[in-house]
């Protein structure tokens, strides 16, 4: 199956939200949404292109009513979504949504590209577990594409579980939590043994911690088994 969502934000109007396939999104407020699954997706073979765009001086946060499970199907186990985040000139950006749960035996692909004007705001959350309650055999692999002005801000690839180059059975991470912000002039933070926020070149911060299962807790944000902790932003 094939899932598209476009949402437009602008300074004039209520969010624009154009939906097919198994994801759908609600204007819960002025200026959210919140992104709702209308059909059992990510399955194995599933498309999913999500683009979100944010006008000059218009801002927007994006979030989602519950975890998204990526399941592997008869034919196929890979699954692919593709995400769009441009920001204009002035604009906001704010996007946590649940997190990705992979179940066993399925592997999901994700390419999240980001396009910011100069003077865009962003945050952009994203949280990976690899199984539900007694799996781990799921694979997950990440791409993050961001640009500043038409200039590289970040290039970014992590991958977890049994299909990552680094994976073994006794130790391997299962679980991701990551975060993008731009502007930000943190310098270098670390958090326990697997987690830190690093300054970007051009500029912004981007923060990754891995550990073996996420937490029911989401503020502050935390590993169970790392005891990460990252500040929240504004």
């Amino acid at each position: 199956m094939r899932t598209d969502l476009r949402i437009v934000a602008t300074t004039d109007a209520l969010p624009e939200i154009h939906a097919s396939g198994g994801l759908a999104a609600r204007r819960t407020g002025p200026h959210t949404v919140h992104l709702v699954g209308t059909a059992a997706t990510p399955l194995g073979g599933d498309e999913l292109h999500i683009s979100v765009t944010v006008g000059q001086g218009a801002r927007l946060a994006v979030r989602s009513v519950a975890a998204t499970i990526a399941l592997p199907a008869a034919t196929t186990r890979i699954s692919c979504a593709r995400w769009l985040f441009e920001v204009a000139e002035g604009g906001e950006l704010d996007v946590e949504t649940e997190p990705l749960i992979v179940a066993g035996g399925a592997d999901h692909r994700a390419v999240t590209t980001v396009r910011l004007a100069a003077d865009a705001r962003l945050r952009l959350r994203e949280r990976v577990q690899i199984g539900r309650a007694g799996e781990d055999r799921g694979a997950w692999r990440g791409d993050l594409i961001a640009d500043l002005d038409g200039l590289p801000l970040l290039r970014h690839r992590l991958e977890l579980g049994c299909a990552a180059a680094t994976d073994d059975a006794l130790s391997a991470s299962r679980a991701l939590d990551s975060e993008l912000v731009y502007p930000d002039d943190r310098p270098v933070e670390t958090f326990g043994l697997h987690a830190t926020r690093l300054p970007l070149a051009a500029g912004g911060s981007l923060f990754t911690a891995v550990g073996a299962r996420l937490s029911a807790t989401t503020s502050p944000r935390t590993l169970s088994d790392a005891a990460v902790s990252a500040p929240a932003t504004a």
